[in-house]
């Protein structure tokens, strides 16, 4: 076996690959990198009845965005190719360590239909036996098999019916020990002459010398076949190490039900990389006790199997838009401005009628220190929600004009004084501002928090907003105190006997 670390990915286009999926991408990649070793992207395509269109693109673009370049696979190339399994099985590889596993007595021709299959099973549950294949094709002599020729066939394993327990060195696991009397004869190769995952797995991780296979949790029951196909083959087996499940907040496995669970959704809900990589890298893994935010050139320095857990990791949604809003803080104010106008651009193209303020460079850059420290995404929907007060002419009063604790008639003698002072000052700037009304309270015999209050909600339309005074400058002179004057005319109007 090769001493240099070699570890693949090697998902299967049936879809959009999910979280846990690029989880295990992201792990062999940190393995490789800490390593110094080679990762190596291969695409497992033998199952061609569930190959999804466009899955394949899904795979190069999900490891593009978070950054895990493979050194040998599709689109670069390397020294075992073809890395992708359909046309290494055109190369005849598999057919061959198949016919050779039949010529040395490891494996047979097995003739069943699929009807026959289905019957077996029927009556395997009524006598409420585990469904397995029931080796009526094993004994079959030459003879036998000659009278079969031409028939469908496909090959099968010929596990051993009894003898000691299989034992699977895992990294991660330990130990683990399996009753050969609980494994049947599975196929190897299907009748339309592709290999099934258990032959293309090992003959394509020996061809490409590779050392360790870091997989998920789901796959550990399918080691100790591997295992005696590596020893039917003479081959020295790669290292193994299974990574735990990953499950939503209530301990069930990850599903829809939790919220999406594809990776590039999260990419179209206005996650950024890096938290997405931090994050992952999380969901198995640790660097200690406490550390949450963790820069990728540390994980790569730090990366280790030994502290791979054991336990299903927990994806909690809110945590991860908690490490995206970190991530999105420290972005250089310019990229943020990039960022928020594309969410903002991809709003306002479907909602046109709602902006009278087409958002500048400029004036966004004023707007990021507000709403900077709120961010959770980049979704669209949640930037607008944020930023649109600071984008429209006139506010909608969803939360009403009057604060809690104060009359209609209160609040609009309040709103008439502030227009009056905000139209008198020579500067429109938060200090300026701050200093001219923080008296009127006072005057007015208001709470500062009442008299704030009502200004928020009728330059805003909202009771929870950034600082009010940066707010009324980024906003502008000129709106404020025709939101003001709105706001005053609504109130007199609902306030009319």
């Amino acid at each position: 076996m090769t001493t240099t670390v070699r570890v693949r990915y090697a998902p299967s286009p049936t879809g959009e690959p999910h979280v846990g999926n690029i989880r295990t991408a992201l792990f062999n990649w940190l393995y490789a990198r800490h390593t110094g070793g080679a990762f190596i992207l291969r695409i497992e395509d033998t199952d061609q009845q569930r190959i999804v269109e466009g899955a394949l693109e899904a795979i190069y673009d999900s490891l593009d965005w978070l950054g895990l370049a493979w050194d040998e696979g599709p689109r670069v190339g390397g020294p075992y190719g073809p890395y992708i399994q359909s046309e290494r099985k055109a190369m005849g590889i598999y057919q061959e360590q198949a016919d050779q596993l039949v010529r040395e007595g490891h494996a047979y021709y097995c003739y069943c239909t699929q009807e026959e299959l289905e019957q077996m099973r029927k009556e395997q549950q009524r006598r409420k036996e585990p469904p397995r294949y029931d080796r009526r094709c094993r004994p079959l002599t030459d003879a036998e098999h000659k009278v079969r020729e031409g028939k469908p066939k496909v090959v099968r394993f010929k596990t051993p019916l009894a003898g000691d327990p299989i034992t699977v060195h895992d990294i991660i696991r330990g130990d683990v020990a399996f009753d050969p009397a609980t494994l049947d004869d599975f196929v190897l190769l299907k009748s339309d002459g592709f290999p099934t995952y258990h032959l293309a797995c090992v003959v394509d991780d020996h061809a490409m010398h590779i050392s360790h296979v870091l997989r998920a949790e789901e796959w550990l029951p399918s080691t100790p076949r591997h295992l005696l196909l590596y020893q039917a083959l003479a081959w020295d087996p790669p290292l193994f190490g299974h990574m735990p499940m990953i499950f939503g907040p209530d301990r069930a496995k990850l599903s829809k039900r939790h919220g999406a669970t594809s990776t590039l959704e999260y990419r179209d809900q206005g996650f950024l990389p890096e938290a997405m990589f931090n994050f992952l890298a999380l969901l198995g893994w640790s660097l200690d006790d406490k550390t949450e935010i963790i820069p990728r050139e540390d994980m790569v320095r730090y990366f280790s199997l030994e502290r791979v857990g054991k336990s299903p990791a927990i994806f909690d949604r809110t945590k991860l838009e908690w490490m995206n809003g970190v991530y999105l803080r420290q972005l250089p104010q310019d990229k943020l401005v990039n960022q928020l106008a594309e969410a903002l651009d991809s709003y306002i193209q479907k909602h046109q009628e709602l902006v009278q303020v087409p958002p500048s460079p400029d004036y966004l850059r004023a707007v990021v220190p507000l709403v900077q420290e709120r961010l959770k995404t980049l979704n669209p929907q949640e930037v607008w929600d944020l930023c649109s007060f600071f984008l429209v002419e006139l506010p909608e009063y969803g939360e009403g004009l009057t604060p809690k604790g104060m009359a209609p008639e209160v609040t609009r003698a309040a709103l008439q004084a502030t227009l009056a002072i905000l139209q008198a000052l020579d500067s429109f700037d938060a200090a300026t501002m701050e200093a001219a009304l923080r008296p009127l309270a006072e005057r007015l015999q208001l709470k500062t928090g009442q008299l704030f209050g009502a200004i928020r909600l009728a330059v805003t339309g909202r009771t929870a907003a950034p600082p009010l005074f940066d707010t009324l400058a980024v906003v502008g002179r000129e709106r404020v105190l025709a939101r003001l004057a709105g706001a005053i005319t609504k109130l007199s109007d609902e306030t009319r006997p």
